[in-house]
């Protein structure tokens, strides 16, 4: 084989050696075999709702993947691999979409369910929830990165992102001034890709500029403004320690430590800020004046004036293309992404709806005072590169851009670019 381990192309012949499991029931209703990713119980829950909501047409039963998204995606692929009827609906991490699209492994969405569950849908979903400009999954929940900062900090540097914009000019300025750290994830992990998409798609620039090409063709835009922008950022972060000593190794949990320290200052990160906060401020373990003191708003802008793209993440529902009950299982999925089961998610999980209506729900707005700049930052924010190659652009992003006082706008954008390159054309091993 002349190039690029590729997971699909490679593990065909291990995975029919895989278990696979029961698809349905001997007698009773088909039951459909949803798997998720773990949480705090949520999908069960849903999944026990859309059984009760189907009156006998069919059973809903859970099965939890792995906890992080990379071994999430070698199980489910494998298992694709192998044509495993038992997968009828599964929780997708959205940069993985494309790689099981490609080959066939979800089923179609028709155009009227796609009609359906894109309506009333943040913009930031349908985007991480199509390929070749076909809706390919079902949108559900829809994460992204808001700017969380400490007003009395914000106060003292003479900023109010709550009603002006602010740039990573004016934050790494202000934490310089003010002697405190900026919250940011500079850990060589898939948190790293996120600023870096983050940074060079608010600056007016995409990784990848034609992402449904082969690996050969395949060209990148980092060598470009906004991959210096997003470099000079980085690194400036990196090299003057605005970051903290623990930079290198910081991931979101890491950072949210130093931001509720007396070193903390501004922050990018998801909204598990808040109820974690909160539930350390319930333990005792921190003061409640720190609650009264934090204020959020939308992810900082490069340049001035220029909109930004914040962070997407979250869960699309995908139909094993192998199940024996596709029709059922598409059923299924629109009950389980239904405005009231996603509001029910973000008040009890904390994963925020994909669905704007969602976020009206008055138990919504009691848990996360900040769900209006949510959904305002969903609408604007950028998928990570839409790929079937992600892993390798991913994981070459994250070896050419650590540590971050190691980038330097001038060379790791080609750095970067070279390196990339050569393990998509078989020339070089990530």
């Amino acid at each position: 084989m002349r190039r690029r381990t590729r997971l699909l192309a490679v593990t065909t012949a291990v995975a029919v050696a895989l278990p696979l499991a029961a698809c349905a029931s001997a007698s009773g209703p088909p039951k459909l075999t949803w798997y998720i990713n773990p949480d705090n119980g949520g999908q069960v829950e849903i999944a026990k709702r859309c059984t009760e909501a189907a009156n006998g047409k069919y059973t809903i039963a859970t099965e939890v993947l792995p906890r992080d998204a990379a071994s999430q995606r070698e199980q489910l692929a494998r298992r694709l691999a192998a044509k495993d009827s038992s997968i009828d609906i599964m929780s997708l991490d959205p940069p993985f979409i494309p790689e099981l699209a490609e080959p066939g492994f979800l089923a179609p969405i028709p155009d009227d369910v796609a009609t359906k569950v894109t309506t009333d849908v943040v913009q930031g979903a349908i985007d991480g929830a199509t390929w070749k400009n076909k809706l390919v999954t079902i949108p559900f929940w829809a994460n992204t990165q808001l700017l969380w900062y400490r007003k009395s900090v914000a106060q003292q540097a003479g900023l109010d992102p709550s009603k002006d914009p602010v740039t990573w000019q004016q934050l790494m300025d202000a934490a310089k001034k003010e002697n405190k750290y900026l919250g940011v994830q500079g850990a060589k992990a898939e948190s790293l890709t996120v600023w870096i998409n983050a940074l060079i798609e608010s600056a007016g620039g995409q990784i990848i500029k034609n992402p449904e090409a082969s690996a050969d063709d395949l060209q990148l835009g980092l060598e470009s403004d906004a991959g210096r922008a997003a470099a000079s950022i980085m690194g400036r972060i990196g090299r003057e320690g605005l970051g903290g000593p623990g930079l290198p190794t910081a991931d979101e949990n890491a950072t949210l430590t130093v931001f509720q320290g007396d070193k903390g200052s501004f922050m990018v990160n998801w909204p598990f800020v808040w109820s974690a906060t909160q539930a350390a401020v319930s333990d005792g373990t921190l003061p409640k004046s720190l609650l009264d003191d934090i204020g959020w708003a939308l992810y900082p802008q490069v340049d001035q004036g220029q909109k930004t793209r914040p962070p997407y993440g979250g869960i699309n529902l995908g139909i094993g293309a192998f199940s024996n009950h596709v029709d059922l299982a598409l059923d299924a999925a629109q009950c389980i992404v239904t405005p009231e089961n996603q509001a029910y998610y973000f008040a009890t999980n904390g994963n925020p709806p994909a669905s704007t209506k969602a976020y009206d729900d008055p138990a919504v707005k009691k848990a996360f005072p900040m769900a209006d700049v949510i959904r305002q930052s969903l609408e604007q924010a950028a998928p990570r590169p839409q790929t079937p190659y992600y892993n390798e652009v991913s994981t070459g992003l994250q070896e050419t851009w650590h540590p971050p006082s190691s980038v330097n706008p001038d060379t790791t954008p080609k750095r970067s670019t070279d390196f990339i390159t050569a393990v998509l054309r078989g020339e070089a091993l990530l």
